[in-house]
């Protein structure tokens, strides 16, 4: 078969023309190879960095054999690899998300050794008086730390920990809220370390779609803005949503089951965790501990929070209103400068990576100016804190630069048209949101990472969810709500995988911060996030493609956790 497939290639390469929509129709089912082999590759290996990278050079190779030797093709793929990564990083608004994560990273940094994040966690932590209330704290601490899940989990562990083992909680039941409020609120806050890799694979997507199809249902493609969907994803995030209010209700409720149930019921009977004393017992980057002489603070993270919201969203308007060309929205505009349709029309329309950029840059300046002022750290240390901030987040960038280039191999392949003449007429409606979740959930769950099954799927989500509708006559506005709920399929599917996988980075920190052994961790975990996995799928993306409200499909999904919880859950102060 691979000589017979080399073959074709030598024979035809002289006629071939390098269009997509001829290279979708040359290639056919081989089209398909770059993602797939990313996906099998990352079933195998589980290094999505790895995955990304032979997955896009099995691209660049295809691409490079049409029109030369197979022994050229081979060095070729390598070069046309590197040209894409170039691309990549000269296009304004990719080069724009890499400063806005990098500068963000950099933030937490600071805020971490200044000790302000750490005096928030210990003002949350004196208000716990029981058992309920130190879990509660836990929860709230997790909500309020939404701009980086990694931050979730160095910043609370330490600080909460003591707090639960006195009241004899659980280490395992605290990975669970520690796990459960750190991507999944990240995932969905509009200023995070996420939203702008979230951003830049829904943009990408986007642009795999063929200009026929923008033009038949006659949307410009310069209209699509990536912040805007994104806002609009945030109601159909039903596995992040669900998560964040069931770990709300097993506390509220009291209420546990399965392997949960027997952690609590022991962790009530015992004084001390034995088996975890002789665990690491440094989970603190040593560079980031606030020294033991400083005054710890709340205002020495609140206050560069605050620039970096308040900035962001002042970003969001002027940014939004220079990039508006009606002159008539405008008019609008300046006759009612804070009503909901300005604020709509500015913020859909500002450049979302460059504001944040800035805002951050705004925030580290702050948080550094402050730093020095009450000589808790000099501006030089500061400085090195920051870049250390950079550091953290470079396995995202390299993410990134392996998803871009795959991204621009696979349009150039032609592998959506591809996918999008094959399936859009067999896909049924209703089931692709579905379908989308439970692949997304499954790449997840074998690699470990979030950011690499978004890399990885959306440019086939996107594309595919678009040719469904229209093969199925959706009109304009039926359309953009369909593909609003699968790209969230995407998005919370990779959460909900990350969220169980044993080698899923938040997972071992979550396990390492509460110092709960990780397959306690993990076999305690399951079962809740299974549990609301299925919900999200038959009370939330089935009904909803099937036409159902979004808001009375939250509410149903609400009422069924407090089902499970009534009729599975036991109390655990009643034993």
């Amino acid at each position: 078969m691979i000589r017979i497939f080399i073959l074709c290639f030598l024979s035809f390469s002289l006629l071939f023309s390098n269009s997509p929509a001829e290279n979708a129709n040359f290639f056919g089912f081989f089209t398909l190879f770059p993602p797939l082999i990313a996906i099998i590759l990352s079933f195998i290996t589980r290094n999505v960095v790895l995955s990304l990278f032979i997955g896009c050079l099995s691209g660049t190779f295809m691409l490079s054999l049409v029109n030369e030797s197979i022994f050229y093709a081979i060095v070729s793929s390598f070069t046309t690899f590197i040209s894409k990564v170039l691309q990549s990083l000269t296009d304004k608004a990719n080069a724009g998300i890499i400063l806005q994560m990098l500068t963000i990273g950099g933030v937490v940094a600071l805020i971490t050794k200044n000790g302000g994040t750490k005096a928030v966690a210990i003002w949350f932590a004196s208000k716990a008086k029981q058992a309920k209330s130190s879990q509660f704290v836990t929860w709230a601490l997790g909500i309020f730390i939404f701009f980086d899940d990694y931050a979730n989990s160095f910043i609370i562990g330490p600080i909460v920990r003591p707090l639960t083992d006195k009241f004899k909680v659980s280490r395992e039941k605290l990975a669970f809220i520690m796990d459960s409020t750190a991507a999944p609120i990240a995932g969905i806050a509009i200023i995070s370390t996420w939203i702008g890799f979230e951003l830049s694979v829904i943009s990408k997507g986007y642009d795999l779609i063929d200009d026929a199809i923008f033009s038949h249902l006659n949307i410009a493609r310069e209209n699509i803005n990536a912040f805007e969907i994104f806002i609009q994803t945030l109601p159909y995030r039903f596995y992040n949503l669900f998560m964040l209010i069931f770990v709300f209700l097993t506390i509220f409720m009291g209420r546990e089951f399965g392997p949960m149930l027997k952690a609590e019921l022991k962790a009530r009977k015992v004084q001390l965790y034995e088996n975890y004393q002789n665990q690491n017992e440094s989970l603190e980057d040593k560079l980031l501990e606030p020294k033991d002489d400083i005054r710890l603070e709340p205002s020495n993270a609140l206050i560069p929070l605050f620039v970096l919201i308040l900035f962001s969203f002042v970003g969001f308007y002027f940014s939004g209103y220079a990039n508006i060309e009606d002159l008539s929205i405008k008019a609008q505009i300046d006759a009612s400068p804070l009503s909901l349709f300005s604020l709509r029309e500015t913020f859909s329309s500002a450049n979302t990576a460059t504001v944040l950029f800035q805002a951050a840059l705004l925030a580290s300046i702050t948080a550094i100016v402050m730093s020095a002022y009450k000589k808790i750290f000099s501006v030089k240390d500061g400085i090195i804190v920051w870049t250390y901030g950079w550091r953290m987040m470079i396995i995202t960038v390299i993410i990134l630069l392996c998803a871009w280039p795959l991204s621009l191999t696979i349009k150039e392949l032609g592998t959506s048209i591809y996918l999008v003449d094959l399936l859009s007429d067999k896909t049924p409606l209703s089931l692709l949101p579905a379908a989308i979740f439970i692949l997304a959930s499954l790449i997840s769950l074998s690699t470990g990472t979030s950011y690499g099954t978004m890399g990885i799927l959306m440019p086939l989500a996107i594309p595919l969810s678009i040719g469904v509708g229209v093969f199925n006559e959706l009109h304009s506005t039926q359309l953009h709500h369909y593909m609003i709920i699968n790209i969230s399929a995407v998005l919370t599917g990779a959460v909900f995988g990350d969220h169980c996988s044993p080698i899923s980075d938040t997972t071992i920190l979550s396990s390492m911060a509460s110092k709960c052994e990780l397959l306690a961790h993990v076999k305690t975990q399951a079962p809740y996030a299974i549990s609301v996995c299925l919900i999200s799928i038959v009370l939330g993306y089935l009904p909803v493609a099937l036409g159902l409200n979004v808001i009375l499909s939250l509410i149903l999904g609400i009422l069924a956790m407090i089902l499970l919880l009534r009729i599975f859950g036991k109390k655990v102060d009643e034993f």
